[in-house]
């Protein structure tokens, strides 16, 4: 759960809704409160800098066409009083203008009217769980993000990762990563995008596993007016806000197989065509993908084009998972407490017995799973250092030095995991703030493992 921004009395993160149409903004106050959030709203954002100040929101939920006071005109007074609250456009009037200027300023997301509200609910926590990994004063254009600092490391697994990153940075190439959940892979993509030519220009990731095929296909290549119900606007698509940057499809695995078939012609021709339209549109955008399964098992079992495999596997490179370069944990603690550390007033370490702990854990959730145990150790800990009673349960009972496979007692870490999680669940009563509380994850991570093994609230 974010914990950034959020109010000393509340350990809910908070909502703000701007929406001129008063249904709107009834309807999603029911939403995020339904899920356990703290919600506000007004019906434009004349009173922005009041709200920030009396409520202090961790994300907002904004439209774009209001009066007196635009949904950009919020944002831009929003990069000024609090640089690093994440804001996520609603807007059934998207265009490429508008879109560029947001991602510029620093918008986070676009969600087109009309939308479900499990993607707008996904969007929200995505936005959450990455605002609560930088600190206050971090930059958050696109622009700035190309002065942040290199990738760190100290084991031979993941420098030989940073130097395939040196060799292909440059180029123009395709580049596939493939990896285990969790193990840093959106992280990778960025560095490659920071390290190119193309640094200055967007860099815009999107899941495609957690939007839906018609909404996937008009948020990549974007629609024209009267496309479908709803579209009463042209609007561009990433690919095309993408340019002169680079585009990251989280995933794509998972990807059906019509966007497959688009997806090929783009890689193979630099040019698409917006649902609805028939005009081409050229693209100059470097293309990232990242995937946590074997994509050639997809395409023997017939799941995954053969063609578009190829085209994407030009530059391929493995993130490792966190079990196989242990010794960059050190570094990676330090840089993860550095962060939290940020407006307090001591900094954080850990004991010798938590990391003991850390060390001893297989952490099949890998990079990810130890920024949420290491952000929940933060939260409950008593002061600057963290004992090992602050971890997670599940780092902490069970935890001798054994191997994996006898650890797991004869089942899977997925088995094992997916059974964690069912349980948490029903102790909860479906209550995803308390299990994601009760599991030391983030809200995201577990909506994402929810998927991944079908579980329902």
């Amino acid at each position: 759960m974010s914990k950034a921004n959020a109010n000393a009395s509340s350990a809910s993160p908070a909502v703000l809704i701007i929406d001129d149409q008063a249904v709107m903004r009834r309807t999603l106050e029911i939403l995020f409160r339904k899920e356990g959030y703290r919600v506000t709203s007004s019906d434009n954002g004349t009173r922005i800098q009041v709200l920030l100040e009396e409520f202090r929101p961790d994300v907002i939920v904004t439209d774009v066409r209001m009066e007196p006071v635009s949904g950009i005109d919020v944002l831009r007074q929003v990069r000024i009083l609090r640089p690093t609250l994440p804001v996520i456009f609603m807007t059934a009037f998207g265009t490429i203008a508008i879109a560029v200027e947001a991602m510029k300023l620093g918008a986070v997301d676009f969600l087109t009217k009309p939308f479900k509200n499990e993607d707008l609910l996904f969007k929200v926590e995505c936005a959450l769980e990455s605002s609560a990994s930088r600190p206050e004063d971090a930059p958050t254009s696109l622009e700035a993000m190309a002065d942040e600092r290199d990738m760190v490391a100290s084991s031979p697994a993941l420098r030989a990762v940073l130097e395939q990153v040196g060799r292909i940075a440059g180029s123009n190439l395709t580049v596939l990563v493939t990896g285990e959940t969790g193990t840093g892979k959106s992280m990778l993509a960025h560095e490659i995008h920071r390290r190119s030519p193309r640094a200055t220009g967007p860099f815009i990731p999107i899941n495609g596993a957690a939007l839906p095929e018609p909404l996937l296909e008009s948020e990549l290549f974007g629609y024209e007016k009267g496309a479908f119900t709803g579209a009463t606007a042209s609007r561009a698509g990433l690919f095309e806000v993408a340019e002169g940057g680079t585009i990251f499809l989280d995933e794509i695995g998972t990807l059906p197989a019509n966007l497959q078939a688009k997806l090929l012609g783009v890689l193979q021709d630099r040019q698409i065509r917006r649902v609805g339209g028939h005009r081409i549109i050229s693209v100059n955008t470097r293309f990232i993908a990242a995937t946590n399964i074997d994509l050639e098992q997809s395409v023997r079992r017939g799941e995954f084009r053969q063609d578009l495999y190829y085209r994407l596997n030009v530059a391929r490179i493995r993130m490792p998972p966190l079990r196989e370069h242990r010794e960059d944990i050190p570094y990676i603690l330090r840089e993860m407490l550095s962060e939290l550390s940020v407006g307090r007033p001591f900094r954080y370490a850990v004991s010798p017995e938590a990391l003991e702990l850390i060390n001893r854990y297989p952490f099949p959730g890998n990079v990810r799973e130890l920024r949420n145990a290491i952000e929940w150790a933060v939260t409950v800990a008593k002061g600057s250092m963290i004992e090992a009673g602050d971890l997670p349960q599940v780092m902490r009972f069970d935890n001798a030095p054994m191997s994996l496979e006898s650890a797991a007692g004869g089942r899977s870490l997925a088995e094992m995991e997916r059974n964690q999680i069912a349980s948490a669940i029903e102790a909860q009563g479906g209550n995803l703030t308390e299990v994601a509380r009760t599991l030391g994850i983030g809200r995201t991570t577990l909506w994402r493992k929810m998927r991944e093994y079908g579980l329902k609230k």
